[in-house]
């Protein structure tokens, strides 16, 4: 039999691991590359691969009613090398899915330097991989070496890598509340692709607006890291930062009023106005435009509850401002995290726009079986989009809605949410006694039928369409 040549995985965090174990599993033969301890980074502490930096909390572990909760059983069930790594080195956490950092990071390292098809190579990769090198995952995650981001950058476009983000909440398209809010474009623009009713609108009062500059001004801030540096630029400044420019700074900028009309009180012009954008093609999740901040995370949600339409808002993701290298993926990658320009090269983890460790190995576990699959001759085919791994992979490879007035570059790292699942054909608002759910019943209700949805559509694919068929 003819040995088969090696898939190189470049980076050893939780996306290069899980993807590097997932090729070794299905008998590929596998060479790591890690530049750790050779070029340190400014977080890292130690040479192990899959080393949590940040937390050791993998969150919720309730597959029932949570997004993540339910990515880490639909990874249990696909054969996650991570998620086995993570529930042998468990923590009481409650609910949640926390790990001793250390007894992780070990058993990830010792288990992949022990695979006889894996090969660990320690050094940088200061550049686009060789050519010779045919098959390539690059997961170097959001501390990509500035030598092979900028190879990247080169090969991909000056506009297609992000060196940090400017992240503006996303809010739950149903928790807003259209009785006060209302759809429309500033001077109802349609545009190319729009229809003049583009935008979500929550208006204020001057008394509520003045209110609301005080509490940004006030909000405890987070800081940046010493070697993040201080990366506001004009085009992204935070919320908060506008707002201590001057009290009519909000007003003129991403609240100006101008151009719009409250369909709920004609005769009473706003002081100003938060827009909303549509952030998926789903319809499902809103972006709140130009509100990109350092708020730490409670005080985003009690101040922007605050806004009229806003009271009970739900959110997808809250704000930040932070270095993370990620590409531009909808506009890059294919259904299979293959460069479209040069498809020897997959891109899997955080730098393809996926926040947070565990949706990191997912995407690692989804690269891995489809450059395995690939090398044997064989095709994996995408999740179904009802599944967490789908829903994360669509918003990754396509879900995300690109718009002409959003600039070049709409698209922003995720977490793996309900926001990003199709909606349910049939609405579940009635208990099995048949009486009408409400409120915290009705949503939970909802979520437990989008869980069993995907379980069930997960078996379901990985009966008829995974680990691989033949190619085409």
């Amino acid at each position: 039999m003819t040995r088969l040549k090696p898939v190189h995985v470049v980076g050893g965090g939780l996306a290069g691991s899980e993807a590097a174990w997932q090729i070794a599993s299905r008998g590929v033969p596998v060479i790591l590359h890690e530049m750790r301890p050779v070029c340190a980074t400014a977080v890292h502490k130690s040479s192990h691969l899959a080393e949590l930096v940040c937390s050791n909390s993998f969150r919720s572990d309730d597959h029932e009613h949570n997004a993540v909760g339910l990515l880490h059983e639909e990874m249990r069930r696909l054969g996650s090398f991570v998620m086995r790594a993570a529930d042998a080195n468990q923590v009481p956490a409650g609910g949640a899915l926390a790990v001793d950092r250390d007894g992780f990071s070990a058993a990830i390292t010792t288990a992949l330097e022990s695979h006889p098809l894996v090969t660990i190579i320690r050094g940088e990769i200061a550049g686009l991989p060789p050519s010779e090198w045919d098959s390539v995952i690059i997961a170097t995650g959001p501390l990509t070496s500035p030598a092979l981001a900028e190879a990247i950058r080169q090969r991909t476009g000056a506009d297609a890598l992000a060196f940090f983000d400017a992240i503006a909440p996303i809010v739950h398209r149903d928790s807003i509340d259209l009785g006060v809010s209302w759809f429309q474009s500033r001077y109802d623009k349609e545009g190319p692709c729009g229809s003049g009713a583009d935008y979500i609108n929550c208006p204020l009062t001057r008394e509520q607006y003045d209110a609301f500059v005080d509490a940004l001004i006030a909000g405890d801030k987070a800081a940046f890291h010493e070697w993040e540096g201080t990366p506001y630029f004009d085009g992204c400044l935070p919320i908060e930062v506008m707002a201590e420019r001057g009290r009519e700074t909000l007003r003129h900028g991403p609240m100006k009023p101008f151009g719009l009309t409250n369909p709920h009180a004609l005769q009473v012009k706003p002081y100003a106005i938060v827009q909303l954008r549509q952030d998926n093609r789903l319809g499902t999740l809103f972006n709140m435009v130009g509100f990109q901040t350092k708020l730490r995370h409670g005080e985003q949600t009690r101040i922007f509850r605050t806004i009229p339409g806003l009271e009970k808002a739900e959110f997808a993701r809250l704000g930040g401002l932070h270095r993370n290298t990620y590409l531009n993926s909808p506009q890059l990658l294919d259904e299979r995290l293959r460069l479209n320009s040069e498809p020897r090269l997959r891109f899997a983890g955080q730098i393809t726009g996926c926040e947070g460790y565990v949706e990191s190995a997912a995407m690692g576990l989804m690269a891995g079986r489809f450059a395995a699959a690939e090398r044997l001759g064989e095709r994996v085919l995408p999740p179904p989009p009802t599944t967490a791994h789908g829903a994360l992979l669509g918003h990754i490879t396509g879900g995300h809605v690109e718009t002409i007035d959003a600039g070049p570059r709409s698209y922003q790292p995720m977490n793996v949410n309900f926001g990003l699942f199709p909606p349910l054909t049939q609405a579940h608002d009635r208990g099995e006694d048949g009486k009408r759910l409400r409120g915290t019943t009705k949503a939970l209700a909802k979520k437990r039928v989008l869980c069993q949805r995907a379980l069930n559509d997960l078996t379901q694919w990985a009966a008829t369409g995974y680990p691989s068929i033949a190619a085409e």
